[in-house]
């Protein structure tokens, strides 16, 4: 059965099933092209009836390396080409409703893939559960990312905006509550709403959820420069000729740095993306003057309910794609230089680690300090920075396999999709054990985004109560080591 609803742009076309109405690739921005592809996001508009019954194209992005562990429930199909993917899927369970809890997603994908309509991110049981589900697309790559003489900074980010705008002025369409927007997202959609919450303007989220993010991750201008010059180097133009340079070649450039990223411990900085990702947003001065857990530490946000949490094991994902690629597992001399690039002292946090029994052999203390530097440590930092309610989370599931609570593998079970989609590399299995953790995760963050309360005690200061999801969920305080506390200064 069809659905049509009126929005800003325009009238849409949806689908109602199993008590869902779907409505998707809905532009909430102007197609990014011609003069608008380096700009400042502008608001979409169309004659008549538009069809939302099928996706819509994806960002220009790299393809998927042959051989790579498929990771698609999270990333998405790839790049599928057409002008207007700045688009948002909507899934609601009454549009003729009025006041439901809105649900905001942004995926992740080291700001250079991804898809909202990836299927890990299917937000049918989200809104079964009574809110409506909105995952959105944005610039990705150079388009989104790169920081180039001349064009706005940060337009990744400026599409976020625009699209958590456009939810506010179309939830009730839906049958949303506008003042009642929970933004919610991943890895690098966990880093954009962390810069989102310094950034945003007041009131347009009533809350947020960063999932394996932080807030200590911005690029200086001086980094940006560097990956920019590399891409222009690269690609034999000038760093401002970059905006001429074909989405085909842009997205070829990328996937080189990708491969051999640029050094951006420069000028004494190290590098905060940690060579995970070659672009990421910068502080430019306008949108964001410094780094968000600053900010939140300033007061910023304080009126934003905010639940932050990482995985146990987020680096477990990387090993296993080095393993794909070829690499070999990292030797004494490897931990060493690796720690090093992080911290003043990388004996000292070596020892401090091994004493942890936080591994046993130099692969297995590789992952766990760079899981900490990258996720675990910046957690703890935004969740004591900021200002308003906070609560935390940590995802512990899977210790009994190689990949066990690893970078992304969480996202399943929040949508509650273990059951229902392929978890293609995470093989997570169908189980009586699986099903429960989902629907509790998935009941959390819907009573988190309805209530302001997912369901175990606040994390403060004199309490940093964190609740641990696994097979059985339990809360902890402090759940940091003192190998952690290392990290103390160290950005």
């Amino acid at each position: 059965m069809s659905e049509i609803r009126k929005t800003t742009g325009g009238a849409v076309r949806g689908l109602v099933a199993d008590g869902v109405a779907s409505f998707l690739g809905v532009p909430y921005a102007a197609a990014p092209v011609g003069e608008r592809r380096f700009a400042r996001p502008e608001p979409a508009r169309w004659d008549g009836e538009r069809d939302a019954t099928t996706h819509g194209p994806t960002a220009p992005q790299l393809p998927t390396r042959p051989g790579m562990p498929d990771l698609s429930p999270i990333t998405g199909p790839g790049w599928v080409p057409g002008d207007d993917y700045l688009t948002a899927d909507v899934r609601t369970p009454d549009t003729g409703a009025a006041g439901l809890p809105v649900m905001v997603f942004v995926h992740g994908g080291a700001f250079t893939l991804g898809a909202s309509r990836a299927s890990a991110y299917d937000g049918t049981r989200l809104a079964r559960e009574g809110a409506v589900v909105v995952t959105v697309n944005y610039r990705l790559g150079v388009p989104g990312f790169a920081a180039i003489p001349g064009v706005v900074a940060n337009r990744g980010l400026r599409d976020q905006i625009a699209a958590l705008q456009w939810v506010r002025d179309n939830a009730a369409a839906f049958g949303g509550d506008p003042d009642r927007i929970t933004v919610f997202g991943e890895s690098a959609g966990a880093l954009s709403i962390a810069d989102l919450l310094a950034a945003t303007p007041p009131g347009l989220v009533r809350r947020a959820v960063v999932q394996s993010g932080g807030g200590s991750h911005l690029l200086a201008p001086v980094q940006a420069a560097v990956t920019t010059r590399a891409l222009a180097d690269g690609l034999g133009v000038d760093p401002g000729g970059l905006v001429d340079v074909s989405d085909e070649d842009l997205v070829a450039a990328v996937g080189g740095l990708a491969m051999n990223p640029p050094d951006l411990a420069v000028q004494g900085l190290r590098d905060p993306l940690m060579d995970l990702a070659p672009l990421g947003p910068v502080i430019d001065g306008d949108l964001l003057d410094g780094q968000p857990v600053d900010a939140l530490a300033a007061g910023a946000a304080a009126d934003v309910d905010l639940l932050v949490g990482a995985n146990a094991a987020e680096m477990a994902l990387y090993t296993m794609i080095g393993e794909a690629v070829g690499l070999p597992a990292p030797d004494d001399e490897v931990l060493r230089a690796a720690v090093a690039r992080l911290h003043p002292d990388p004996d000292r946090v070596i020892d401090a680690y091994r004493s942890a029994k936080r591994g046993a052999t130099p692969a297995e203390l590789h992952d766990a300090i760079r899981t900490d530097y990258m996720f675990a440590v910046p957690t703890r930092r935004l969740a004591d920075a900021h200002t308003g309610r906070t609560w935390r989370y940590e995802f512990a599931w899977g210790s009994g396999d190689r990949l066990g609570a690893c970078h992304g593998r969480e996202l399943p079970f929040v949508f509650d999709v273990v059951d229902r989609v392929d978890t293609g590399a995470f093989a997570i299995p169908d189980s009586e054990e699986t099903r429960a953790l989902a629907a509790r995760m998935r009941t959390a963050w819907v009573a988190f985004a309805r209530d302001g309360d997912p369901g175990w005690p606040a994390y403060e200061a004199d309490r940093p109560t964190t609740r641990r999801f696994d097979v059985t969920d339990t809360d902890v305080d402090a759940p940091d080591g003192p190998e952690r506390d290392l990290w103390d200064g160290v950005r």
